[in-house]
């Protein structure tokens, strides 16, 4: 056990200096702009401010599943949004998204432009507006939309707790790393339990609750979350998480949308910015083959 801390917490809170960290350079206590700064606008109706983080990633892959499903208005410009070097405080970014996270969409189809934040609304604004990857009779919707708020809800002890704690946190604290690690693995059994059960998240059709979590669990099961972070959780115990997980990494499209706007791993995996089906050729083609 830890040995007992002599830290007392004031009776208010003042923050005086960077907590610490791999992201504390992004953290302050107060919203809004820190600096003048215009977002590009491209060709496309759809113009996404993102990075290839989790909940970047979720949108991605809803537009490039999209596009392969055949809607052709979903083609998007995809701008890269560096969250370490403080893009998401310009005054642009904080136009579209008061609360400086990304992603960020706008769509420009309509009459005025119309600003769509929080990765999980954006999801289901796409889905509804192609009527697409969303049940349309009302039992498999609500089971889709549950497990669409249960990952929204759910995802926040995965980053910002299990993540932040184990990974990025400047001093390991047992206490936390044990208390985030419980739920990061109950949250990995709840799923493990539910796809044993089905073949997807809402049952058998693919929807944009696979799309949601697979960035973050599917991510944590297939070892490219929090470094060594699958070896310390066990992950060989969720055998059916691992296998759905494998099966959507199969999809050309789930492929593409994992490398719009990376910035980390091989060269060969990143897209940092999307303007065009054809911005895959040179990255893809090996790799993705027939099925591009």
């Amino acid at each position: 056990m830890n040995e007992p801390s002599d830290y007392t917490p004031p009776k208010v809170w003042t923050w005086t200096a960077p907590s610490g960290g791999k992201f504390a350079s992004t953290n302050r206590p107060s919203a809004g702009a820190t600096h003048e700064q215009t977002l590009p606008v491209g060709r496309h109706p759809l113009q996404l401010y993102s990075l290839g983080t989790p909940n970047g990633v979720k949108v991605t892959i809803l537009l490039e599943e999209l596009l392969a499903a055949g809607h052709t208005q979903a083609e998007y410009d995809a701008w890269l949004i560096r969250i370490g070097e403080g893009d998401q405080f310009g005054s642009g970014f904080t136009e579209i998204n008061p609360n400086s996270k990304i992603p960020a969409l706008v769509d420009h189809s309509g009459d005025q432009p119309l600003a769509v934040f929080e990765s999980g609304s954006i999801l289901l604004y796409l889905a509804e507006k192609f009527g697409a990857f969303i049940p349309k009779d009302i039992a498999h919707r609500t089971a889709c939309l549950n497990w669409l708020f249960w990952q929204v809800g759910s995802a926040p002890y995965i980053g910002g707790g299990f993540g932040h704690f184990y990974d990025y946190a400047p001093e390991k604290i047992e206490y936390a790393i044990n208390r985030f690690a419980m739920e990061a693995k109950r949250q990995l059994d709840v799923l493990e339990r539910r796809l044993a059960e089905s073949p997807f998240i809402a049952g058998e059709e693919y929807t944009i609750a696979d799309m949601a979590i697979f960035p973050w669990y599917g991510g944590l099961v297939e070892g490219w979350l929090y470094n060594d972070a699958a070896t310390f959780l066990s992950v060989q115990d969720y055998p059916h998480l691992k296998a759905w997980a494998d099966r959507l990494l199969e999809r050309p499209a789930v492929q593409r949308g994992r490398m719009v706007n990376r910035t980390s791993g091989e060269l060969s995996s990143q897209l940092h910015e999307r303007h065009d089906a054809s911005d895959f050729e040179t990255k893809t083609q090996d790799r993705l083959g027939s099925k591009a």
